[in-house]
């Protein structure tokens, strides 16, 4: 006998194996059913409602499917020898009930029992997002989800480009794109889907060509039209999540209104000379009612207290900073993970590279969203000021 045989003959002995009809009887009684094979054998079938870790990134993973490890879990690989191992791995990190499938899935398939042929990342979407696949909180089922997901962009400026950008780069596959302008040279020294090649096209089709070139899974659609009362409904239906990079203040509030009356998460952004703010407005949240944008702030303020980027200026960098933390907040929203920005309002200070968090909460009497605001309707405010 050979020495892995010896150590399976030793696991056996030592790890308590069931039948594959026992382990769907636990599985169905609140026990997790870990499949622990390669991808490429998973793609042949795997029980339904199984965790599919793998082997190799186990021990990194199975926190997240099994927190409490009074929970009993049951692995399972193809035929069994693998399982043994798995399982043996699991008691170490002090897993106390586990046990595994005898037979593996060669058993369960012939038994008969439910399974499934799961929706695989093929090998290119494998090797492009290899980096997320090794996180727990994103993995597989992670990044395909990211791949379903539909997000619009308001703007396609300063904000806008990394927002974009970083978005197509991490599987977004879907991605709106409102925006009425063409490039100019000023814009460049910060908006970063553009190029000087590209001067006086149209900015939807500019960022056409970069978010192609970066990401060509990504679909890109463009709404190269002004947003108003009129079509904000329609423009919005259908995304998830819409990143507001908008420059002037009507455009904040009728995305603002929109949002709330449409239950969609608002992730704002806005920057000025040297500083930038970052939240999150969706009075809907499910986990707990946060503000809406008019909760902090009701009212535009008058037109000489709202100078643009072209009057006052903006430091060529900080529309990164800020558009990068949008894109943070988008996929953390899309992937329901950590604790996004709803409610709390971030103040970035590029000068004294400072960060301030400030606490906003609801408004009772907000018009908008109040805990029995009926909805006014849309307000096309006079544009108070100029492109950024």
């Amino acid at each position: 006998m050979n020495l892995i045989d010896q150590r399976l003959a030793e696991l056996q002995l030592s790890i308590p194996e069931v039948d594959p009809a026992e382990a769907l009887a636990l599985q169905q009684q609140g026990a997790a059913l870990v499949d622990v094979r390669e991808p490429d054998e998973i793609g042949q079938g795997s029980p339904i409602g199984a965790h599919r870790l793998g082997r190799g990134f186990l021990e990194m993973r199975i926190e997240a499917v099994a927190p409490d490890h009074r929970r009993p879990v049951l692995v399972i690989c193809g035929a069994g020898a693998r399982a043994l191992f798995a399982a043996d791995s699991l008691q170490r990190l002090g897993y106390r009930d586990v046990r595994s499938v005898a037979g593996g899935f060669n058993r369960w398939k012939d038994a008969g029992l439910p399974f499934e042929i799961p929706r695989l990342l093929d090998a290119d979407a494998r090797e492009r997002y290899a980096r997320h696949l090794l996180l727990p909180e994103i993995g597989e089922a992670g990044q395909l989800k990211l791949l379903d997901s539909k997000v619009l962009l308001i703007g396609a400026g300063g904000l806008g480009s990394p927002a974009a950008l970083y978005l197509a780069a991490a599987g977004v596959g879907t991605l709106g794109l409102v925006d009425q302008d063409v490039v100019d040279r000023s814009n460049l020294q910060r908006q970063i889907l553009h190029a000087e090649s590209r001067l006086g096209m149209s900015k939807v089709q500019s960022a056409r060509q970069a978010i192609e070139a970066l990401n060509p899974h990504v679909v890109l659609i463009g709404h190269e039209t002004h947003l108003d009362s009129g079509n904000v409904e329609a423009i919005f239906n259908g995304y998830e999540v819409v990143v507001d990079g908008s420059d002037n203040f009507p455009t904040r509030y009728l995305v603002n209104d929109a949002c709330v009356k449409l239950g969609i998460p608002n992730v704002h952004g806005s920057i000025y000379r040297f500083e930038g703010q970052v939240g999150v407005f969706w009075p809907a949240y499910p986990k707990r009612r946060g503000p809406c944008y008019r909760c902090l702030y009701p009212e535009p303020p008058p037109a000489d207290l709202a100078p643009s980027c072209a009057e006052a200026g903006v430091l060529g960098v900080l529309p990164g900073v800020i558009g990068l933390l949008q894109a943070v907040e988008t996929i953390k929203l899309l992937l329901d993970i950590g604790e996004p920005l709803i409610g709390r309002l971030l103040w970035y200070d590029a000068l004294r590279a400072h960060f301030t968090e400030l606490h906003v909460g609801p408004d009772p009497a907000c018009r908008y969203c109040g805990e029995h605001a009926q909805f006014p309707g849309y307000v096309d405010y006079q544009q108070v000021c100029a492109s950024s």
